[in-house]
This record gives C-alpha cells, sequence and structure tokens, in this order.
C-alpha cells in the first residue's frame, strides 16, 4: 500500500476514534461540568450537534477540496480535529464542551474530502477494493474509540480527549511530510446553491417510488442513533458500568457488527430474498431489544449480542433493493440522497430519544429501548410497501 492511502485510512480511523471515544465517559463528563445527574438531554444535544455539522459541511469541505485542493483541506481538518480534543480536555464549561463537539463534526466532514482523494489516486479496477478499506478502516475505529475512551476514561476522564489529540496531531504531521496532492487545483467559483445539504430531498419529488424506501433507511438510522446516545447512561444506570465496562461493551457490539456485515448478507439474501432478510433483522433486533429492556444482570447483554447484531443482514439487504429501483444513470442521485437521510436522522433522533431517556430514567432505565422497537415496528409495513414491487423504475419520473 502507497504512503498517501496509509495517511488517508489512517485519518479515517481517527475520525471514527473521535466519533466512539466520547461514549462511555460522556455522561460522567456533562455531570462533572453541569454538577447535575440529570444530563440526559445534554447527551442529546451533543450528538445532534456534531451531526449537524458533519451534515452542513461536508457538502462545503468537499467543494472546497475541488477548489484549492484536497490536501490543504485535509491537513486544515487534521489540525482542527487536534486543536478541538486539546479544548475538550481542558474545557471547564458545557458551552465549551458544546463548541469542541460541533468543531469535532467539523472536522470530521472531511470523509467526503478522504474519498475523492481515493478516487484521484486509485485505478477504476482498484476502487471497490480501497473503498471496501476505507469502510473497515472507518468500522476499526469505531471498535477502538469506545474501549479506549473506557480505558483511558477510568484513569482520567480529560485522558481520551488527550490521546486523540496527540494521534490527530501526529497524522497531521504524517500528512504535512508524505502527502502529496492528488489533482490540480481547479480554482474555479463554488457553486453556492450545490452546497445546500436539504437540496437531495428536494429530488424525491421526481423519484416518488423512493418515499417508502427513504423512510426506511430514516427509521433505520434514527433507530440506530439510540445506541450511541442512551448506552452509556443505560449501562451505569442499569448495571453500575464504569467506562471500562461500558466501552468494552461498544467494542463487543462493534465487532459482531462488522463480522455480520461482513459474511451474512450475501448468505441471507440468497436464502430468504431481499425482503425477508430485512424482516429478519428487524426481528432480531427486537428480540435483543426485549432483552435488554428487562434484563437485570451485566452478562445477559454480551450474551445477547450477536442475536442483536444480526439487525445488519437487512441494511445491505435494502440497500440493494433500493439500487434496484434506480435506473442505471441515477444511482449517484440516489445514493446522495441516503446520504443525507442518514444524516437528517443522526440530527433528530439523539435529541428525541435523550428526552424520552430523561422521562424513563428514574424508574425504568431499559424502557428506553422499547421506544427502538417501536421505531422497527413503524419501519415493518413500510418495507412490506417497498418490496411489493420489484420492478427496476426506468422512467424519469419514477
Amino acid at each position: 500500500m502507497n504512503r498517501p492511502l496509509i495517511v488517508i485510512f489512517t485519518a479515517i480511523c481517527l475520525d471514527a476514534v473521535g466519533i466512539g471515544l466520547i461514549f462511555p465517559i460522556l455522561p460522567r463528563l456533562l455531570q462533572e461540568v453541569t454538577h447535575s445527574a440529570d444530563i440526559a438531554f445534554y447527551i442529546g444535544i451533543m450528538t445532534a450537534l456534531y451531526a449537524a455539522m458533519q451534515f452542513v459541511f461536508a457538502p462545503v469541505l468537499g467543494a472546497l477540496s475541488d477548489s484549492i485542493g484536497r490536501r490543504p483541506v485535509l491537513l486544515i481538518s487534521l489540525a482542527g480535529a487536534a486543536v478541538n480534543y486539546v479544548i475538550m480536555a481542558f474545557a471547564p464549561s458545557l458551552s465549551l464542551l458544546f463548541a469542541g463537539r460541533a468543531i469535532a463534526g467539523l472536522t470530521s466532514a472531511n470523509m467526503s474530502v478522504a474519498s475523492a482523494y481515493i478516487t484521484d489516486i486509485s485505478p477504476a479496477d482498484q476502487r471497490a477494493r480501497r473503498f471496501g478499506l476505507f469502510n473497515a478502516m472507518f468500522g476499526a475505529g469505531f471498535i477502538i474509540g469506545p474501549v479506549l475512551g473506557g480505558l483511558l476514561g477510568d484513569y482520567w476522564l480529560r485522558l481520551p480527549f488527550i490521546a486523540a489529540a496527540v494521534l490527530n496531531a501526529a497524522n497531521l504531521l504524517l500528512a504535512l511530510f508524505v502527502l502529496p496532492e492528488s489533482r490540480a487545483p481547479s480554482r474555479r467559483t463554488i457553486n453556492i446553491a450545490a452546497l445546500n445539504p436539504l437540496a437531495p430531498f428536494k429530488r424525491l419529488v421526481s423519484m416518488k417510488a423512493l418515499l417508502p424506501i427513504v423512510l426506511v433507511y430514516f427509521v433505520f438510522s434514527a433507530a440506530g442513533e439510540s445506541y450511541g446516545t442512551c448506552w452509556a447512561l443505560w449501562g451505569f444506570d442499569a448495571f453500575g458500568w464504569n467506562g471500562v465496562s461500558i466501552g468494552l461493551s461498544l467494542g463487543a457490539f462493534g465487532i459482531c457488527q462488522t463480522v455480520c456485515q461482513a459474511f451474512l448478507p450475501g448468505p441471507a439474501t440468497r436464502l430468504l430474498g431481499e425482503r425477508w432478510s430485512v424482516l429478519t433483522g428487524i426481528a432480531a433486533a427486537c428480540l435483543a431489544l426485549v432483552v435488554m429492556a428487562f434484563a437485570n444482570q451485566g452478562w445477559m447483554i454480551f450474551a445477547i449480542m450477536p442475536v442483536f447484531t444480526l439487525v445488519g443482514i437487512g441494511n445491505p439487504a435494502f440497500q440493494a433493493l433500493a439500487t434496484s429501483r434506480v435506473a442505471p444513470d441515477r444511482q449517484g442521485e440516489l445514493q446522495g440522497l441516503l446520504a443525507s437521510t442518514i444524516s437528517l436522522a443522526s440530527i433528530i433522533a439523539p435529541l428525541g430519544f435523550s428526552s424520552l431517556y430523561f422521562l424513563t430514567r428514574e424508574n425504568w432505565p431499559g424502557g428506553i429501548w422499547l421506544s427502538v422497537i417501536a421505531l422497527y415496528a413503524v419501519a415493518v409495513p413500510l418495507v412490506l410497501m417497498s418490496t411489493a414491487n420489484s420492478r427496476l423504475e426506468q422512467t424519469a419520473g419514477t
């Protein structure tokens, strides 16, 4: 593997580490700065703020990299990430923590630039493999992040941020001396209209048959946000988990999810078909969520983890179904729409789940998982509706 790819993949891994390392320590960190135990809503705000900054700035950084080059945008984002983690390591107030998390979301929007860099330097016949490695590095970072955050956070609550700052600073130096520019800057004027993150949703007007599919994507993405928002709070409230236990549980979830998505979707789709693969994934997730809602011992969560992550067989099957509904010349448009849908869910859902957890926390912390089951239940008729007709829709108006 050439050196530029090593730098890019390291940056992607560190982005995912930054997302995940805060989960095990966020409840205690917010309690420290707010001097209050009622911090569920603050967690929702921080999670939504991170996603909102990604949603807004991903197209901005991507367009900026077209104009001035990939390398300067990547260097600025890596420097910003390192500075942000230093801010969060020593932030004495809630407002500074929010500011730091906003900067983290902005700098992690560099994934669109990293994707463009890989496209620039990869021959067409190698892009699929390299984008597979791209996803694998993100998955690895998301596994490492919670475990690292839990382990270091039990020594000192701010230590995970120091570690993240050092790692990003090291990657910045590596990029500064090793990473070449991948394309000549165009120096063209950026189209402001193209930077509107809500623009993809306007295209649903001409793609009405995709509406149920987009809604299912929204529901799945929103349900997934419940874990990042509530898992650490629930683990502490229900089982008295410390940072290490929370980090290990999230890491175990990430490993099972990665293995599931790597090996099971293909065989499941061949055996069950797309519709039943999606429904089987939903059923497995709901079964596991019922156990989580009523569990009174922490080991039960680790025992149910393999069943829980079977939800991963449904998402690739549904994505394949979505691509079969759109003509070849509109696939890019479809992927942009689905990416925007996921981002929008990442903004809205954390606020909803954190508010619900605030209401149920004192009497029944596990009750939050029943709300996720309810969300999956909403998805079932939408899945049935969107899989009722497998015909490829070739006309421009569908």
